[in-house]
């Protein structure tokens, strides 16, 4: 009696990368409550709060990476920090995006094309433009963030209001307070 046995496959079985399984428009419709037209309008704002923190986060990173003056170890940190802030957020609203039955629009494109804050330049910049920016970024998630939640509060999402105010409002208002007193026109040693 003779025991062959068959070689084992062991090479990856891929998937065929050729179809997507919805479009991004399309909605799942997820028991939670909420009827779909708010849902819809829910998922449109928060893809555009999405691509206006990834915009915000990538601006953090950036200027981490390129920062110098006199203040650069701390400035250094503090960008670091935020840009942590920041890729938390972003998380935070792509999930609440699939709450709702939506689909998050985070590539690269989707940020270029839907992006409220203007892009930064690919180049260095002094500290202090680079802070500006920073806060005109800030400035404009913290107006939106309210317009929407306001928006959505009233088509009974609380729980979506309560992420937009809890982890993205109060977040950015706190960074723009750390970024705006380093532009303080406070002398950094006594005279």
């Amino acid at each position: 009696m003779s025991t062959t046995t068959e070689p084992v496959n062991v090479n990856p079985q891929l998937s065929r990368v050729e179809t997507e399984v919805r479009q991004t428009e399309e909605l799942v419709d997820i028991p939670i409550g909420l009827p779909r037209d708010d849902r819809e309008k829910t998922v449109y704002q928060l893809n555009q709060l999405l691509a206006d923190s990834i915009m915000l986060k990538d601006m953090y990173k950036k200027h981490h990476w390129q920062v110098a003056g006199p203040t650069f170890y701390q400035i250094h940190l503090l960008l670091d920090r935020h840009y942590g802030q920041q890729v938390d957020i972003v998380d935070t609203v792509a999930e609440r995006i699939q709450v709702l039955g939506g689909a998050a629009r985070g590539m690269p494109a989707d940020v270029a094309e839907k992006s409220q804050i203007t892009h930064p330049p690919r180049g260095r910049e002094v500290l202090t433009d680079q802070l500006t920016r920073l806060l005109q970024a800030h400035e404009t998630i913290c107006n939106y963030c309210r317009f929407i939640a306001k928006a959505i509060g009233e088509r009974g999402d609380l729980g979506t209001e309560d992420m937009v105010v809890g982890d993205v409002l109060r977040i950015n208002e706190f960074q723009a307070w750390f970024v705006a007193e380093h532009l303080a026109p406070v002398p950094l040693e006594n005279s």
